[in-house]
């Protein structure tokens, strides 16, 4: 008989096993590594204030796993552990990552487990820092706006009290000074018909134009039109004074004539500041384009001022540019407490535009 062919085994040393079985198991160690390293980099990652405490806890439970501990817990404060150092140059502690021991010793003798475990250290420290640093940036940022609505509720009082002010006074002028005025100029009206004193005719100018600067100085204090009619009246009112000295106003208005009173308030004395402006640096007669437009219904208010004078002044040295400046700021301050916003442009082809814009304003 033929005796059968034996199966070829190749001659595998014992040393080649034991290098078969080092590079396994170290590649089963970096793999445990990259693993440990991406699934606890990514939750840091993504924490935020209030999951940051369940990721640090669930990354130290994989530290611990990792380095052969039972157990695994970040404190914040002094402990005996790996400290937590936030990311710069200041060397600030965070927290301190404590392993708890089995009762037998941690495998951390490889080198590169240890830096792995560093490098958990660090992402666990940066998470932290970033965590603590946008809730001091959320509390600075809540601070600041609570101080910016109580400055804005101040100044707003302090307009509202202001407004009262001037009712108060247009009122209390209206009915004493300007009747008490009227009564004299009627009487010297009537001496000068009757011809009983020379200094009648001559008094009586002076009385009635004492009453014409009154019912002026009221309408500026307060004017009634606004109370009765509303915004858009009492802005015509205005463009009816400048068009008698001999200013071309285009007025369009577009929406309701009466607006929330607030708001009536602020965008007539920003209208107000603007012409007035007009009158003292635009150089002259000019023309004035002035649109006023309401949307209820969208919370949108404008109101825009264009003259077609000489621009505003170029040397900010100058007294009209101090005047400029002053009136432009008492507007803006009067938009910034309902929430709106004053854009001023100063054309190169002369003349400036006033925009008064009030957007999803929380109206009461």
């Amino acid at each position: 008989m033929t005796s059968m062919a034996q199966p070829l085994i190749p001659d595998i040393s014992t040393e080649t096993v034991s290098a078969l079985r080092e590079q396994y198991r170290a590649s089963e160690a970096r793999a445990a590594r990259l693993s440990l390293l991406l699934e606890a980099g990514r939750d840091l990652a993504f924490a935020d204030a209030t999951t940051l405490p369940t990721v640090l806890n669930r990354s130290a439970r994989r530290a611990a796993l990792f380095a052969g501990f039972k157990d695994g817990q970040v404190v914040h404060g002094p402990a005996n552990g790996l400290a937590l150092i936030a990311p710069g140059g200041d060397s600030r502690r965070v927290g301190t990552l404590v392993l708890e021991d089995s009762g037998s010793p941690g495998r951390l003798t490889d080198e590169e487990d240890r830096g792995a475990l560093d490098l958990l250290a660090r992402l666990m420290a940066a998470a932290i820092d970033r965590v603590e640093r946008a809730r001091e940036r959320d509390e600075l940022l809540d601070k600041l706006q609570t101080r910016e609505r109580e400055l804005e509720q101040l100044v707003g009082k302090l307009f509202t009290s202001q407004e009262d002010e001037r009712r108060r006074v247009a009122h209390d002028l209206h009915d004493s000074v300007a009747q008490t005025a009227t009564a004299l100029f009627r009487r010297l009206d009537a001496l000068k018909a009757a011809g009983s004193m020379p200094e009648a005719e001559a008094l009586a100018g002076i009385a009635h134009s004492l009453v014409g600067e009154l019912r002026s100085v009221i309408a500026g204090l307060r004017p009634t039109v606004l109370d009765d009619l509303g915004i858009s009246a009492a802005i015509s009112a205005l463009a009816d004074s400048l068009r008698q000295d001999g200013y071309e106003i285009h007025f369009r208005q577009a929406g309701p004539d009466k607006w929330p009173p607030v708001i009536e308030t602020a965008f007539f004395r920003v209208a107000q500041e603007a012409l007035s402006n007009i009158r003292k640096h635009a150089g002259g007669d000019c023309r004035i384009d002035l649109t006023l437009s309401g949307e209820p219904e969208k919370a949108r208010w404008q109101l825009v001022v264009r003259d077609y004078g000489k621009g505003l002044s170029k040397s900010p040295a100058t007294p009209s540019a101090a005047g400029e400046r002053i009136g432009l700021e008492v507007m803006r301050e009067r938009m910034m407490v309902l929430g709106g916003k004053l854009i001023v442009t100063n054309h190169v082809k002369g003349g400036v535009e006033v925009r008064a814009l009030l957007e999803s304003a929380a109206v009461r």
